[in-house]
């Protein structure tokens, strides 16, 4: 198995118009890839390399520093929402089943000034960057609703909120650090097995080391392409969709022993707006009906020691 690349060109956020012609053809594949694999790279979106890697410089200098410099903005210490904030080692688990994931992140739930920033550089590229990615999922979204012979405001009236307190789509920079060996606990790995939650998920990759499961069962690496990003169906589609476009499992194991390299990327994950409901599409039972907010508060208490 392989992730399919589909060139975005035509319906880049560089783009005001895109003909019928090329929405069949980009709707076309994008079906394939999410029915058969869960997983597309889309390139040429509008969204380069060079400004991605600026946010991952930004916060990089962020993760670097010592814990108590980042303390001050730990998770669960903004009113705008618990789950905005610093997320340090080891006090996620993806996989519930193994040790704390031996990465850190910062989940950005809010782009508002009048919050506590770590710096003014990494507000305004982190803020500029939620922007950008928000205004492509939606991109994404239409050409899926288009694959489904399904009007875009179906998915896009659920995703009214983006960005306010009434939808908790998050921007995450994400950054692995050098790995002990010696200190590693049993079965602890960087990122624990796991699907996303919400909609869809894209994906910015500095590094090589994510692994994604394939239909046959087995765990395939993902590559790096420069410039492209990897967007996957999330849980909530796979249940809007009754099983249409799959939500696949996948993970980041710790590198090899003595290898001290690190891991960077940046993640944006797109939820439902936390009121939205969510119901099977062809009417069926499949999935009984949840709120965005009430399927992701699930998964994050299962996630977290408490949330």
């Amino acid at each position: 198995m392989s992730i399919p690349v589909i060139d975005f060109s035509a319906f880049s956020l560089t783009e005001d118009d895109v003909s019928e012609e090329q929405m069949c053809s980009l709707s076309s594949q994008m079906k394939t890839a999410f029915t058969d694999v869960g997983f597309v790279f889309l390139k040429n979106t509008g969204i380069t390399h060079e400004e991605v890697e600026r946010v991952l410089d930004a916060s990089k200098k962020f993760f670097l520093q010592p814990d108590e410099k980042k303390q001050p903005f730990s998770r669960r210490s903004f009113s705008i929402n618990e789950n905005h904030g610093w997320v340090s080692c080891e006090i996620e688990r993806l996989n519930p089943n193994r040790p704390g994931d031996l990465k850190e992140s910062y989940n950005i739930c809010s782009v508002l000034p009048d919050i506590k920033w770590p710096s003014a550089e990494f507000q305004e590229l982190h803020a500029s960057s939620f922007l950008r990615c928000q205004e492509l999922s939606l991109r994404v979204l239409t050409v899926m609703a288009h694959s489904l012979d399904l009007d875009p405001d179906v998915f896009l009236s659920a995703h009214r909120f983006v960005g306010t307190d009434r939808n908790s789509s998050v921007l995450r920079p994400l950054y692995y650090p050098p790995v002990d060996s010696e200190k590693v606990k049993k079965d602890q790995v960087r990122c624990g097995e796991h699907s996303d939650y919400g909609s869809i998920s894209m994906l910015f990759q500095r590094n090589e080391g994510l692994q994604v499961l394939s239909r046959s069962g087995e765990y395939i690496n993902v590559p790096v392409i420069p410039g492209a990003v990897l967007i996957n169906i999330a849980d909530l589609m796979q249940r809007w969709t009754s099983d249409q476009f799959i939500s696949v499992r996948h993970r980041v194991l710790l590198p090899p022993a003595g290898d001290s390299c690190t891991r960077q990327c940046l993640a944006f994950f797109l939820q439902p707006d936390d009121e939205a409901v969510i119901t099977c599409l062809d009417g069926s039972n499949k999935y009984p009906p949840v709120t965005g907010y009430d399927y992701l508060l699930k998964r994050l208490q299962a996630s977290y020691d408490q949330f």
